[in-house]
């Protein structure tokens, strides 16, 4: 019975882990969606082409 609540308690941590790193990579895509919104509202070329590297950087991590 030890063992598996070890087992259980183990996966459930590596949920928890896999929902929070979601939740923040979700977090960062909006919020560089927005920071390229402005830098195009802007018209700021340099802003928009690095916030798009980082976010295509991002998206191919996730």
């Amino acid at each position: 019975m030890g063992k598996m609540n070890v087992s259980n308690n183990a996966l459930l941590a590596l949920f928890a882990e896999m929902v929070w790193d979601n939740a923040i990579r979700k977090y960062k895509e909006e919020n560089l969606y927005k920071e390229i919104d402005r830098a195009l509202a802007k018209g700021d070329q340099t802003t928009f082409l690095a916030l798009t590297s980082e976010l295509k950087t991002l998206q191919s991590l996730g």
